[in-house]
């Protein structure tokens, strides 16, 4: 119900912005990503303020500088809660996942549960995905007892990632 009433408010915003600007059928900038009903703050900066989009995991990779971390790194382990379609969409593990793989650095995951298979993740960059559902089916008990499965996950990404890299030192 909310976001029935949130877009008729967008709509109207829009075509009110968009008369203002000389435009029959409203602004221009509401049918760009993130501007829908639950991103009448992203229209807002888009259609008044003359800002730009751009995908969050760049902004994000950009403010923490992650490119000139990847320097000299064996490894980058990213995640989320679930590794599902919507991952390779563009969320924040694909976008680390690409970051990473410009500089030949590899790429695991950590998720709650991993939805894609093996080619799916290697199509995003991502090497091999570790899910607490993997140790424990209930999701209920994953959410509950993260910590000490997220430290079994650890253990098992240094067994198959660190310890081999450096055997040959």
């Amino acid at each position: 119900m909310d976001i029935v009433v949130l877009d008729a408010a967008l709509a109207r915003l829009s075509a009110v912005l968009g008369a203002a600007a000389g435009s029959a059928g409203g602004h221009p900038a509401a049918v760009l990503p993130g501007a829908g009903a639950a991103g009448e703050g992203g229209f807002a900066a888009l259609a008044v303020l003359g800002a730009s989009a751009r995908p969050g995991i760049e902004l994000l990779l950009e403010l923490t500088r992650f490119h000139d971390k990847l320097a000299g790194a064996s490894l980058v382990v990213t995640g989320e809660g679930s590794l599902d379609r919507q991952t390779l969409a563009g969320k924040a593990p694909a976008g680390v996942a690409a970051a990473a793989r410009a500089y030949g650095v590899p790429v695991v995951a950590v998720a709650g549960r991993c939805l894609l298979d093996g080619a799916e993740l290697a199509d995003a960059g991502i090497r091999a995905a570790y899910a607490l559902t993997d140790l424990e089916p209930d999701p209920a008990r994953c959410m509950a007892d993260a910590a000490p499965l997220l430290q079994r996950l650890s253990k098992r990404i240094a067994r198959d990632w660190l310890t081999s890299a450096n055997s040959g030192s």
